[in-house]
């Protein structure tokens, strides 16, 4: 079995969210699956198979497979274009949250995706005991998979600490977004998921389905520059397009090689 590890969102190697990517003939057995991204121990495996003109992808943690996953369908998409072989600018995916697109043009690569609207809810004491220390959150929001938590700036979302075992307890959520107004970009954010098995995600692509739809309301503007503030840096450049979202970035091969299962 082919491996391919990819690091996404970033501006150079070392940089952005390692994904690893395998290619199928056909599907093994799940447990297989989950067993390989357990072993890769990297926040998302991808794999995918080949169907028609398409491509069905499935991304795992080391402990669950998610609906979702931003940054390893863009390292997918970064395999296909640059190491099997795919002719195109545009890969079409297959997946548990439906049709995924990502097309190729300008040097980046643009991920498709349905946005996220999230719903206002209270802060709750035990939103405050997921950052013991930190002001308060201004906003919180409940989105399709995620909750997210607005804070007031930049150098608080910077300087959040979270008691993962308080996180890890909201196991109605796939994770925790924590956002902010960025300087010299418009948002920032940071994305924790112990629950999932991800104590803190480097760049999470699929959480900004819910952070574009948000942030291109506050601020009045369809075309926006983010920051993921996580220790690797994760830069991305998004699109609000009404019922879906644009998310745009660069990805660079680190290793290929082969699994002995």
């Amino acid at each position: 079995m082919k491996i391919y590890q990819v690091d996404a969102f970033c501006r150079e190697i070392f940089s952005g969210n390692p994904a690893a990517v395998c290619p199928l003939e056909r599907w093994p057995a799940d447990e297989l699956l989950q067993s390989i991204a357990a072993e890769n121990n990297l926040a998302e495996t991808a794999y995918y198979v080949c169907d028609g003109d398409r491509f069905h992808i499935r991304w795992f943690t080391p402990t669950v497979e998610v609906d979702l996953c931003g940054h390893a369908t863009l390292a997918t998409a970064h395999v296909l274009f640059e190491h099997e072989g795919y002719g195109g600018e545009r890969i079409v995916f297959t997946s548990r949250s439906g049709e995924l697109v990502v097309d190729r043009r300008d040097g980046l690569l643009h991920l498709n995706f349905p946005a996220d609207v999230a719903t206002p809810v209270r802060v709750s004491s035990a939103m405050l005991a997921w950052f013991p220390g930190a002001p308060a959150p201004v906003e919180a929001y409940k989105g399709r998979s995620d909750y997210m938590l607005v804070f007031d700036s930049e150098a608080v979302i910077a300087s959040l600490v979270p008691d993962l075992a308080a996180v890890g307890r909201a196991r109605e959520a796939r994770g925790i977004i924590a956002t902010a107004a960025g300087a010299g970009v418009d948002f920032v954010s940071r994305f924790f998921a112990p629950q999932s098995g991800i104590a803190e995600d480097p760049v999470t692509g699929s959480a900004h389905t819910t952070l574009v739809p948000y942030w291109a309301s506050r601020l009045a503007k369809s075309q926006l520059v983010a920051m993921q503030l996580s220790a690797r840096r994760g830069f991305l450049q998004c699109r609000d397009l009404g019922e879906r979202v644009e998310i745009s970035g660069v990805a660079k091969t680190y290793m290929e090689g082969r699994l002995m299962v």
